[in-house]
């Protein structure tokens, strides 16, 4: 798949689902940096439109970043507790 065509493929998908680079490489098969590199540097030339609404979502992910973050340390931290519990009732 040309890079163009992988771009915009890219770029749909993160709007539609409201992902984030690290799902959509997972979705795709890819490195984060590839889906980054494409959705930053080369969208920008292919499609300026879908670009703004990509840089819109990935300007909003940044600022969530830190949120996600103490959701899955929470979450983490949660599950070892969890897990301590049920290994000392045996």
């Amino acid at each position: 798949m040309p890079a163009g065509e992988r771009c915009v493929e890219f770029a749909v998908y993160m709007i539609e689902k409201k992902s984030t680079v690290r799902e959509t490489s997972k979705r795709f098969g890819v490195s984060k940096s590839t889906v980054h590199k494409d959705v930053t540097v080369r969208l920008k030339e292919v499609s300026p439109t879908l670009y703004g609404q990509v840089r819109a979502l990935l300007d909003l992910n940044k600022q969530e970043r830190h949120i996600r973050g103490g959701l899955a340390t929470r979450k983490k931290y949660a599950a070892l507790k969890n897990r301590a519990a049920l290994e000392a009732e045996k």
